[in-house]
C-alpha cells in the first residue's frame, strides 16, 4: 500500500474521524517511544464489498514497552459510513487499563461515539491515580447519550458513550479523548512494571475478559461476516481487533 493511499482513505472520511485519527497518532507521538508492530501481511489493508458497495480497512499499529499493541483502525463502506477504532493493549506486566475509541458516522453525522478507559484488575475498579486524574477534569454535557451492550460491563464509570450533536460537541468529545488520551500516555510512562507472576496473571485474565466481552460485539461481526465470510472474520477479530496475550 503506498503512503497515499494511507492518505486518501483517513482525506475522505468525516471530519470528526479523520480529526481524531490524527489526535490519537499525535499523543502517541508525543508521549511514547514507538516502535512497529508487524501486522499480519494480509491484514493491514483490507478491501471487500458490502451490499454492493466498496469496502476498505486500514490497519496502523505500534508498541511500545509499556503497550504491547497500539491499534489504530479505518473503515470506510461506499460513501456513506465511516469507522474510526483504536484500542491500547497494556503489556501485561503493566496494571493499567485498556484504552479504547470509536466513531461510526457518515452522510453529515457521527451517529455513535465512545471513550473509555476499562479496568482490568480483578475488582474491575480503575487505579487510584487514574480516578484521581480522571475525576478532575471538567464535567461535558452531550445531548444525546448512549445506552451501553449487554457485554458493557468491562467499561468504566468514565465511559463516554454519545451522539455528538452538531460541531461543538463534536469538538467536546474530541477535546476528552484527547484528555484521556494523554493522561493514560503520562499514567503509563510513570507506571513501574508488575514483577509477581500473580499480578501480572490477575491482569492477563483482565485482559482477557475485555477482548472476549468485545469479541461479543454482534454489529461488528455481522458487517464482516458479510464481506469477508465466517472464516477470515473469526480470525479478523481474534487476532488484529481482539487479540490477547497468552
Amino acid at each position: 500500500m503506498t503512503q497515499a493511499t494511507q492518505a486518501s482513505l483517513r482525506e475522505q472520511q468525516y471530519p470528526l474521524i479523520h480529526d481524531l485519527a490524527n489526535c490519537i497518532e499525535s499523543v502517541w507521538r508525543e508521549n511514547l517511544d514507538l516502535s512497529d508492530y508487524q501486522v499480519p501481511e494480509d491484514l493491514g489493508y483490507v478491501e471487500g464489498a458490502l451490499e454492493g458497495e466498496r469496502l476498505v480497512i486500514e490497519n496502523h499499529c505500534y508498541s511500545t514497552p509499556q503497550f504491547r499493541k497500539l491499534h489504530l483502525e479505518l473503515a470506510r463502506v461506499g460513501s456513506g459510513l465511516d469507522i474510526l477504532h483504536c484500542v491500547m493493549f497494556p503489556n501485561p506486566e503493566y496494571g493499567i487499563p485498556i484504552f479504547g475509541a470509536d466513531l461510526v458516522g457518515g452522510r453529515g453525522s457521527i451517529s455513535a461515539a465512545i471513550a473509555d478507559l476499562s479496568p482490568v484488575h480483578p475488582e474491575r475498579a480503575l487505579p487510584r491515580s487514574y480516578h484521581n486524574a480522571l475525576s478532575s477534569l471538567p464535567e461535558l454535557h452531550f445531548e444525546q447519550t448512549r445506552e451501553l451492550p449487554q457485554w458493557g460491563d468491562i467499561f468504566s464509570d468514565f465511559c463516554l458513550f454519545v451522539r455528538p450533536m452538531g460541531e461543538k460537541e463534536e469538538a467536546n468529545f474530541l477535546q476528552r479523548v484527547r484528555e484521556y488520551l494523554t493522561l493514560h500516555c503520562q499514567l503509563a510512562v510513570a507506571t513501574e512494571p508488575l514483577t509477581t507472576s500473580v499480578e501480572i496473571d490477575q491482569i492477563l485474565a483482565g485482559q482477557r475478559y475485555y477482548c472476549e466481552k468485545q469479541q461479543q460485539n454482534d454489529k461488528t461481526r455481522r458487517v464482516l461476516e458479510k464481506s469477508f465470510g465466517t472464516e477470515w472474520t473469526e480470525r479478523y477479530m481474534t487476532t488484529m481487533l481482539f487479540d490477547f496475550a497468552a
